[in-house]
């Protein structure tokens, strides 16, 4: 049996004492720290696994797309936002399938899959699914609603975008100073994001030179100000 001096005994001592009072606490805490990583472990497997899900349905909306199969396009967009909601693929096939359904006149549910971008979405793609919803709103004269989703956008990659649109509406409805102050202001906001090296939502210099001549003929279509 092993023997221990006096110095070693009281350590022994102090150290069951130790145990005694602070071991159940050491052992949650350790316990606690080890279900945090086997958790956060297990929640990157859920990402990784929903992200490769996600992709393989949103292959098959992609591939319904190419089909102009409606059916089908309507049901993996469901899919996509029912069970991937969370992933950037939900929110691409709720804008695909909002763009289809529009040109096929179906404005309803162009209209449901856009607000839930709006909703779910975050940044540049969710200001794009509230310009697309305001056009959607100004055919159907619904212009305080469309004014409503512009005033909800940040404008920080759409600022050209958002102020023609806002200009539209009120062109719309008749009051041509304030639509000639939005087409003042998407001119302006086309300028900066030039000279930042980009088109405030405009891609190339040759599609920002015919965005422009398009914003200034709306501008002159309101008449001189005063």
């Amino acid at each position: 049996m092993a023997t221990y001096d006096l110095e070693e005994q009281e350590q022994i001592a102090e150290l069951k004492a130790w145990w005694k009072q602070y071991g159940n606490l050491v052992t949650i805490v350790a316990t606690i720290a080890s279900l945090g990583v086997i958790a956060w472990q297990g929640w990157n497997w859920y990402q990784r696994n929903q992200a490769v899900q996600a992709s393989a349905a949103y292959a098959v909306l992609q591939k319904a797309v190419l089909d102009n199969d409606a059916q089908r396009i309507k049901a993996a967009s469901g899919e996509l936002l029912e069970k991937y909601g969370g992933t950037t693929y939900a929110v691409l096939a709720a804008l695909k399938a909002a763009h289809v359904a529009s040109t096929a006149n179906d404005v309803k549910t162009a209209k449901l899959q856009l607000q839930w971008v709006a909703e779910h979405a975050s940044d540049d793609l969710r200001d794009l699914a509230r310009l697309r919803l305001a056009t959607l709103l100004i055919d159907e004269k619904a212009y305080d609603e469309a004014l409503t989703q512009l005033g909800q956008a940040t404008a920080g990659g759409f600022a050209a975008r958002v102020a023609e649109v806002r200009g539209d509406v009120l062109a719309a409805q008749g009051k041509r100073a304030e639509a000639r102050t939005a087409y003042q202001a998407a001119l302006t906001r086309l300028d900066e994001g030039a000279k930042k090296g980009g088109g405030a939502g405009v891609q190339d210099r040759q599609t920002a030179a015919a965005y422009r001549e398009l914003v200034e003929q709306k501008l002159d279509a309101q008449g001189e100000s005063g």
